[in-house]
């Protein structure tokens, strides 16, 4: 038998009594069922594992459809995401369901224009009151004109404070199932938006400036404790070796967000060039057309986003999230042990510090080693030689070879 065959594929006709683990491990068998098959088996046996810091990027219109309630909120509750990086919307429609407001299943096919005339708004299949916008930027605008909102923060802190007023409004409307807002704030689970201003929430804190408030989303914030996340991932404080894990449902530009803490380590930072060792995404776009959502793990490797010796740890699956999305969940819940949570939004201010630290550590020893050259460049050019270029990071940390 050839090396390069895998497991034999052996069709046998499906049981009435089939579960979700026989189901994906025996008939999900080549193809993007097997793409799928791959994902999950990958988290089940390295990635949902001790030391492994889990950080999830989450764009298309998951929350609209209940994704957040039904299966993003098992995963965090279970220990198996530690930090999200979401577009807006998907945070904003997930406040939907934290207020108590309605959603309902509809047809593709409707006719929009008698639509928009009786007030309603469509996403594909999903149908609802306009109300439900009005009633969510209520509630929305209510929050940040607080005394809490009126200051400069990140997005995680901004998320965090509206999940806990989320968490506390649905203990009031006895709302059983949290939303993912509020499931984070519970967990301690830090959620960053890469543009803020891109969403309805970005809208509502743009028409509270005019009213004079005083809050200031500030990226900077979100840049630094991304970056800090990953960069503190290696270290577990344990005998166990840290790992750090890039779980990305769709693309666009929570993919790069969550991506491009590496990056900022190594190229801005100049502090360590390492990547993520494991890198998940289910995607529908192509990676021909040269856009982010598409781009693969090994060209992700060429900007140092991922470890190269790490590309076994890799799989794409194309195929539509909402598919992928509750298999994977119900697996990795048959299948692995929950997590204890990392609570990784309480130990931000610690991490941001390790990592200021080592990169003003860095900078100040690049900075002596240049006051004190073991030869001066004149002595240097009365031999002859012309000086050797070193290619450095911005910090002046030389670039490993290889590297220009």
């Amino acid at each position: 038998m050839s090396p390069n065959f895998g497991l034999k594929i052996a069709p046998a006709p499906m049981s009435e009594q089939i579960n979700i683990v026989d189901l994906i491990d025996s008939y999900f068998t080549a193809y993007n069922s097997a793409r799928l098959r791959e994902i999950c088996h990958l988290l089940q046996q390295k990635v949902f594992r001790e030391g492994v810091t889990v950080g999830l990027s989450l764009s298309g219109a998951m929350t609209p459809a209940g994704f957040g309630v039904s299966t993003l909120a098992p995963l965090i509750r279970h220990g198996f995401i530690d930090y999200i990086i979401s577009t807006g919307a998907n945070l904003y429609h997930d406040i939907h369901y934290g207020l108590g407001l309605s959603l309902y299943s509809g047809n593709p096919f409707t006719d929009d224009i008698k639509l928009r005339q009786s007030g309603q708004i469509r996403i594909y299949d999903i149908i609802f009151d306009y109300d439900v916008l009005l009633e969510t930027d209520a509630f929305i605008r209510r929050l940040l004109m607080s005394e809490s909102f009126q200051k400069r923060m990140g997005t995680a802190e901004f998320h965090h404070l509206l999940g806990k007023y989320i968490w506390e409004t649905e203990k009031q409307l006895g709302i059983k199932n949290s939303c993912l807002l509020a499931t984070a704030y519970e967990c301690g689970v830090p959620i960053y938006t890469s543009s803020p201003g891109d969403s309805s929430i970005g809208m509502n804190v743009a028409a509270v400036a005019l009213e004079g408030s005083q809050l200031i989303i500030d990226p900077a914030v979100d840049v630094n404790e991304t970056a800090a996340i990953a960069y503190s991932a290696r270290e577990t404080g344990t005998n166990v070796p840290g790992k750090s894990a890039a779980l990305i449902l769709g693309g666009g530009s929570p993919k790069n967000f969550l991506l491009q803490t590496q990056p900022q380590i190594h190229e801005v930072l100049g502090l360590e060039e390492r990547g993520h060792d494991y890198f998940i995404q289910v995607t529908d776009a192509r990676p021909d057309t040269g856009g982010l959502s598409g781009a693969t793990p090994s060209e992700a490797v060429s900007w140092g986003k991922v470890d190269p010796h790490e590309l076994p740890n890799t799989v794409v699956c194309y195929t539509d999230s909402t598919i992928a999305l509750p298999l994977m969940t119900a697996y990795v819940m048959h299948q692995c042990a929950p997590r204890p949570l990392k609570r990784l939004y309480d130990r931000r201010p610690e991490m941001v510090t390790k990592l200021k630290l080592d990169y003003l550590m860095a900078k100040a020893e690049q900075a002596k080693k240049e006051k004190s050259p073991e030869k001066s460049l004149a002595k240097v050019l009365q031999n002859g030689h012309r000086p050797k270029q070193v290619a450095t990071y911005p910090c002046g940390t030389p670039i490993r070879n290889g590297h220009t």
